[in-house]
């Protein structure tokens, strides 16, 4: 080695370590910033973690229980329309003599063949002398009968108010024979019908009642009364005190209690031995009626009755009341996002139901977690529930929740990492 290849050598030493360090430090640059960028790039595009709600889950509702006065004789059940189950009962499970109210069946029995349109009066009926022989069989029996002429023509609805209202038992033998040609068949005929419609527990084996082996529970009564009043023409006539018929004058329901404690229907029955009433009852409750049907067989006389029920449906209507668990605007829910922004979840509209006695009602909450949303969108449900009603409102969001910004995203990778991994798992 010469002298000058001997001096230049530390220098070539010094030039490489300093290439050295800078390179490494460049590469140390390089990586730190190939994180950063990493890190930038996974921290915007991470999903928004989700704000679980904080849910306000009403208490249920129950008022006090109604104390009723019941009858303490004969057979009963009383229920009102769209209320699951019966209100009230006594050995409503028993068959008794239904005398007639055996009518009703009869009726609905001929008006599921000829059905009458709403407003209308139905096909004309001539009557003649055996229709007047069948009027004077029926006194020898001890029956209730309505007037009837030989060559006068009555509609159907007019035939079928004189069944009901002065509850003549010739026209039950009378239009029998018209629509089914027997009073036989019309008996079978009825009693396909009551199978059909799950009254398993009644029995006719004529028209009009005059038979004891015409029998029914209390339970069957009920429903039977619910089956009547959805036909317009039943439940108008069952509802008059009277109706006028050129043909045969002035006829008077023999339903005392009609118009008297609620009661608007619905059929008188009398053995020799007892005294029955099918009834029907409507109740302002807030701005709802609600319709109660009831029954009572085997009582002594129809005085009797008549005060029984009485007093039940005095003690049965003040039952019904009004709940609103729920008002339009309340807030049942709660969100708070981690990047600091809040909104409640409102019912989008109130909810009022009409109750018996000590029901309770409830309200269900259901609230979603949410990351963004605008005003106004739906989040989840409130379900209102008493016995079976059920009553569902949408959850809206009262503010907007937006997206927190690149700030918030860059400074929380706690937040992101757990909703990225929540994400992954699910």
């Amino acid at each position: 080695m010469t002298e000058t290849e001997a001096k230049q050598r530390p220098s070539a030493r010094v030039y490489r370590r300093r290439r050295i360090v800078v390179f490494t430090t460049l590469a140390v640059l390089l990586g730190l910033l190939t994180t950063a960028g990493v890190y930038t790039s996974n921290a915007l595009g991470a999903p928004i973690p989700a704000a679980s709600p904080l849910v306000d889950d009403p208490e249920p509702v129950a008022a006090a229980a109604q104390q009723l006065v019941l009858p303490g004789f004969g057979a009963y059940a009383v229920g009102a329309v769209g209320f699951d189950g019966l209100l009230a009962a006594g050995n409503d499970q028993t068959p008794m003599a239904l005398a007639s109210i055996t009518k009703v069946i009869t009726a609905l029995t001929i008006l599921g063949e000829h059905p009458i349109p709403e407003g209308e009066n139905g096909p004309d009926i001539e009557y003649t002398d055996a229709d007047v022989d069948i009027y004077w069989d029926m006194i020898a029996q001890n029956g209730s009968v309505a007037p009837v002429e030989a060559g006068a023509t009555l509609t159907l609805k007019e035939s079928l108010e004189a069944l009901l209202i002065p509850s003549g038992n010739n026209y039950g033998v009378s239009l029998s024979n018209w629509a089914f040609g027997s009073e036989a068949a019309l008996a079978e005929q009825a009693n396909a019908w009551l199978a059909e419609h799950g009254l398993a527990n009644t029995h006719v084996v004529d028209s009009s009642g005059i038979s004891d082996d015409n029998v029914g529970t209390a339970a069957d009564m009920v429903r039977l009364g619910e089956i009547a009043l959805e036909d317009p023409t039943i439940a108008a006539i069952v509802a008059s005190k009277s109706v006028d018929i050129p043909e045969l004058g002035t006829l008077t329901n023999s339903n005392k209690l009609l118009g008297t404690h609620g009661v608007d229907g619905m059929k008188t029955g009398t053995t020799d031995d007892a005294a029955n009433l099918l009834f029907t009852a409507d109740y302002a409750v807030g701005a709802s009626t609600v319709t109660v049907v009831g029954v009572l067989l085997g009582g002594e006389s129809h005085a009797v009755i008549d005060d029984a029920i009485a007093a039940m449906l005095d003690s049965i209507a003040p039952g019904f009341h009004e709940v609103a668990p729920l008002a339009a605007n309340q807030v049942l829910a709660e969100y708070d996002t981690p990047w600091g922004e809040t909104a409640r979840a409102r019912a989008a509209n109130g909810a009022t139901l009409v109750v018996w006695n000590d029901t309770p009602v409830d309200v269900e909450v259901h609230s979603e977690p949410i990351t963004l949303a605008d005003r106004g969108d739906e989040v989840g449900t409130a379900i209102v529930r008493a016995g079976s009603q059920e009553i569902t409102v949408p959850l809206v969001l009262d503010a907007t929740l937006t997206d927190p910004g690149a700030w918030w995203r860059l400074t929380n990778p706690g937040a992101l990492d757990e909703q990225s991994a929540q994400s992954e798992t699910e």
